[in-house]
């Protein structure tokens, strides 16, 4: 794939390749943003092209079929692209960003009268300071909306079953910003040092403030079927009438309360940690996809207490010096269910210190080696670690997208 403002580097997507039907899917792109088109602008003028690039990378995860996976690693970046072209003069002006924008008749009728545009004018002490960069993150969130919104618009027609978690890296005006809905993450590895750029959106009860609030709020979406009440665990019925620790939607600690008959209805959230389930179905709150998913023999939808939208992290890459082993790691849950943070920069500095710092293939034997270790060998009690414990179960993607030396961003 080729750059047009030079040199692309040589970042690299590997998979293990473990399962028949592989649901994880990847996408690499260099997307140009162009301006909006305007009245007020000729197509044949220079300023018809105006715009600008931005570099992407994205894992999808696939789950109950590949199908979201498979279309939100065509499209994700088109409706990213799409969300900036409004941006695209207000990004590239290093003004503070307008609060309200004017059509462009007014702005022609500004333009002749003489009159000063609303913006220019002093600013009310009460306005909210809104930077370039949230922008860009609103840009990136909208953009996994209308993707999620394309999904349930088009699932009967593409044969799109399941959801995804989706992971996406976008490298814009010198800033990466790491879009994280699922349970994917990402870390950078700068000079030995780990900085996260993503958490891992399963079902701790850290996360769980909106399905319970939306449970709350709304009980008929529960079916009659389960609590929006948090337990330490189930309620037996010989327990009603008993005091138990409990917490609801606007609690982060805990809290007695007598058990009633209501209470004995199953939890929203079954289990804990990489066991936990929303409504003991799904082990994810945020993801694409999923609009026909319902509790096992029932009628009750899932999809209200899930969420598309990201969680989106932001590095700048201008406020540091980067060497050639410093790079990003994007993984799906596959590397991750097996390799902790410590153990993936272990790899990674091992295995780019075996090779020349300009040497374009070392990036993808990182990658490789990643995968393979957390594969494991196939062995007579399946897929085993060199501790003998399992090797990850699941598919496992990764890109290894280097941060400086030959062939930077800059």
């Amino acid at each position: 794939m080729e750059n047009p403002n030079g040199f692309f580097p040589p970042d690299r997507v590997i998979n293990a390749g473990k399962s028949q039907h592989n649901e994880d899917q990847a996408c690499c792109e260099v997307v140009f943003v162009e301006r909006r088109p305007s009245p007020r602008v000729s197509h044949f003028s220079p300023q018809s092209r105006k715009g600008f690039y931005f570099h992407y990378w994205a894992l999808f995860d696939g789950h109950a079929g590949s199908g979201a996976a498979v279309m939100a690693s065509k499209r994700l970046h088109l409706h990213i692209c799409e969300q900036l072209r409004d941006l695209v003069d207000i990004l590239q002006d290093p003004s503070p960003p307008p609060i309200c924008l004017q059509h462009d008749a007014e702005l022609s009728q500004a333009e002749e009268s003489g009159e000063v545009p609303s913006d220019a004018l002093p600013r009310f002490h009460l306005e909210k300071a809104v930077s370039h960069e949230s922008l860009v993150i609103g840009a990136i969130e909208n953009a996994f909306k209308r993707m999620d919104e394309q999904i349930e618009q088009e699932r009967a027609s593409q044969h799109i079953s399941g959801g995804c978690c989706a992971l996406a890296a976008v490298y814009l005006m010198g800033k990466f910003y790491v879009a994280n809905a699922g349970d994917s993450r990402a870390i950078i590895i700068r000079n030995g040092e780990i900085i996260p750029m993503s958490r891992e959106w399963g079902c701790p009860s850290s996360e769980l403030f909106a399905p319970f609030l939306q449970a709350f709020l709304r009980p008929e979406l529960l079916g009659k079927e389960f609590t929006h009440l948090e337990f330490p665990r189930r309620i037996q019925p010989k327990e009603l009438g008993k005091k138990m620790l409990y917490r609801d939607q606007s609690m982060n600690g805990w809290a007695y309360k007598k058990i009633e008959e209501d209470d004995l209805k199953f939890p929203l959230i079954y289990g804990e940690g990489k066991k936990a389930r929303v409504m003991a179905t799904i082990g994810v709150t945020r993801g694409l996809g999923d609009h026909d998913l319902k509790v096992f023999s029932s009628n009750i939808h899932i999809k209200p207490f899930l969420s598309c939208f990201p969680e989106v992290r932001v590095y700048d890459l201008t406020q540091y010096e980067h060497c050639p082993d410093d790079v990003l790691v994007l993984g799906t849950d596959g590397l991750w269910d097996v390799t902790n943070d410590k153990e993936v920069a272990s790899v990674v500095m091992e295995v780019l210190t075996s090779y020349e710092p300009n040497d374009p293939c070392r990036y993808t034997m990182v990658a490789q080696e990643l995968v393979v270790r957390s594969r494991g060998v196939l062995k007579e009690r399946g897929w085993r670690l060199p501790n003998d414990k399992l090797g990850s179960g699941d598919d496992i993607s990764v890109f290894v997208i280097p941060l400086g030396g030959p062939g930077n961003y800059m």
